[in-house]
Formats: C-alpha cells, sequence, structure tokens
C-alpha cells in the first residue's frame, strides 16, 4: 500500500478572506489549482500531484474554508460561492500564478466554475470532475431538493441543510461514517441496482441507514487513507464542511445577474457513468455546447463511481495531462 501521506510535497499557509488557506503544493510551471469536495481534502488529489508535477506543472491543492488546516468561519454566508471564489483568488495572486487553471471535483467543480464565471482574469481553463456545469438561475435550490424525495423520502442535501442535524449524526463515529459515504458512492461498493438509494433518508431515518455494510472498504480507499480523512474531520468536526449546502439559496440570491451565464474559457469535464452526479445531470452534459462553449475535452469513465480521480487515478492523469498540454500547446 502507498504511504497515506505524500512526502516530497510542501505545505503552506498563506493568507485569505476568511484567515488562513492551507495547501500543498508539488512541481513548477503553469499553476494548477485544484479544489476538493464533500468529505474530502486536499488529500483527494494525493494520485494527481505527482503526476501534474512529473508533466511541468506547478499542481497546488488547496483545503477549502471548513476543512483541513484552512481556517474555518462560523457564519454560513462565509461559505457562499463568492466567499469560496475569493479564497482561490487570493491563492493564486499569493503564488504570483495567474492566469491559472482550476480543477474542481464534486463541490470542488462547482467552486471552479464560479472562479472561471466570476475571475475570468484570473483563471484561464477550467476542469470539472463528476458535476458538470449548471450556470446560476432557476428555482430556489432549497424548493428543488425539498422537492425530489416525492413527500415520501428526503433528499441528502435537505438532509445536510439544517444545522446540526447531520453533525448529530456523523459526528459520534467520524471514520464509520465515511467509510459508509465512500462505499456508498464507490463502483465497487454501491449498492445493488434496486436497493434504496443513499442519496435519500426514509422518515425518522439517518443516511448511514442506507449505506453498504461496513465490513468492505473501496479498492481506492486503504485503512489508512480513511485514517487522514477521519483524522481531519474529527479534529475540525463537520459544520464547515456542510456549511457550504446551508449557503445554497445564498449563492441564488448573491448570482442572480449572472441567470444563464456560460463559463467561455477551455474547459474540461471527466465524469463516472455509474455516478449519480453523472447520470442525474445529464440534461446539464447535453447542454455543454452553450453552457461550456470551450469544451474541449470530455469523458464519462465507464465503470467508476463518484470518487473518480481517486477511482482510477491514471485515466484522470492521462486526460488530465493531455488537456493541460493542449491549452499550452495552442497558447
Amino acid at each position: 500500500m502507498p504511504h497515506p501521506r505524500p512526502t516530497d510535497v510542501t505545505h503552506r499557509l498563506i493568507p485569505g478572506p476568511a484567515g488562513r488557506v492551507h495547501l500543498v503544493e508539488q512541481g513548477s510551471g503553469p499553476l494548477v489549482l485544484l479544489v476538493h469536495g464533500f468529505p474530502e481534502s486536499w488529500y483527494s488529489w494525493r494520485h494527481q500531484l505527482p503526476a501534474l508535477a512529473a508533466a511541468g506543472y506547478r499542481a497546488v491543492a488547496v483545503d477549502l474554508r471548513g476543512y483541513g488546516r484552512s481556517s474555518k468561519p462560523e457564519a454560513v454566508r462565509a461559505y457562499r460561492l463568492a466567499e469560496l471564489v475569493a479564497d482561490q483568488v487570493a491563492v493564486v495572486q499569493a503564488l504570483g500564478g495567474a492566469p491559472a487553471v482550476v480543477v474542481g471535483h464534486d463541490w470542488g467543480a462547482t467552486v471552479a466554475a464560479h472562479c472561471a464565471l466570476l475571475r475570468p482574469e484570473e483563471f484561464r481553463a477550467v476542469g470539472l470532475l463528476s458535476v458538470p456545469y449548471t450556470p446560476p438561475g432557476g428555482p430556489r435550490p432549497s424548493e428543488v431538493f425539498a422537492r425530489l424525495g416525492g413527500g415520501t423520502e428526503e433528499f441528502y442535501v435537505s438532509y445536510f441543510q439544517e444545522p446540526g442535524r447531520a453533525e448529530r449524526e456523523i459526528e459520534p463515529d467520524v471514520r464509520g461514517w465515511l467509510a459508509g459515504f465512500y462505499a456508498a458512492l464507490s463502483a465497487d461498493t454501491m449498492p445493488a441496482p434496486g436497493a434504496p438509494d443513499p442519496h435519500f433518508v426514509s422518515p425518522g431515518g439517518t443516511l448511514r441507514d442506507r449505506f453498504p455494510a461496513a465490513d468492505r472498504l473501496p479498492a481506492w480507499l486503504g485503512e489508512a487513507e480513511l485514517d487522514v480523512y477521519a483524522g481531519e474531520f474529527e479534529r475540525t468536526g463537520l459544520t464547515g464542511a456542510l456549511n457550504r449546502y446551508r449557503a445554497m439559496d445564498l449563492d441564488w440570491k448573491d448570482l442572480s445577474d449572472r441567470a444563464g451565464a456560460p463559463v467561455t474559457q477551455p474547459s474540461l469535464f471527466l465524469g463516472g457513468s455509474l455516478d449519480a452526479s453523472t447520470t442525474w445531470l445529464a440534461d446539464a452534459i447535453e447542454a455543454f455546447p452553450t453552457t461550456l462553449p470551450g469544451l474541449r475535452s470530455s469523458h464519462v469513465l465507464e465503470g467508476c463511481g463518484h470518487w473518480i480521480q481517486q477511482e482510477r487515478p491514471e485515466e484522470v492523469n492521462r486526460h488530465l495531462v493531455d488537456w493541460l498540454d493542449s491549452l499550452d500547446s495552442s497558447g
């Protein structure tokens, strides 16, 4: 098993709008900023950092605010997309890397897309993993999510949006909960077709009720890797991470003047064929000619789940490097 923490990377704290941003970097060359999702950390990019460095890039993976060693403000409004974009701008400026490439996974993909949308002078290209770009606008998010359960179940986002509720489920057994959540969305351990969907909560139940049995970890996640994730969240708690879900209606208000706006920079999308983020948002992928007119590379990896850069690191690295090289070769 590989060592759980890369040893040839540099850790750094830089000043950010909320206090500090923790980042991990490797390599030299054009800056590629890597933004993680929920419930992860910079560590989710452990396979990409050395690969991008070897390809001639300065790869920098951040801890989003609320995670890891980055600052964890209390107010929900501090976790709006505009605030998270400001953190990434602070990183790029501190490192002197503008205009940078930004690549995100899960919530990080949404942050990355909005970096490109809101600060195009700082971000020259954007890569989206697992979650396709959907422009601002449309109905209020909390109202959309409330309807998804059909009155008999509750969608996980609605569950996460209630302050304190998910924390009461997760924090008594962070490691066990994370293991179940990662397994529920991994190709080799997710529930079989027809089993209760782990993205929904039964009345009076918890999200964990629908996780797979805890006797097997996904192939990509060893005990040592799980220890890294669990150790971070046992130290920080989950509120900062969950506040991103609780800020979605605030984003809806903040970005109302950007309704329907495309991201025009050169872009990439990578998804997993077994990932609900890819299948449920198939319409968003079909809309890419309008919403991502600069799309240069798009691939759905067959038999892959949600944790794409950890489940299929070699494939993801190859697609990322090919795309990055194409950016520089075309100027």
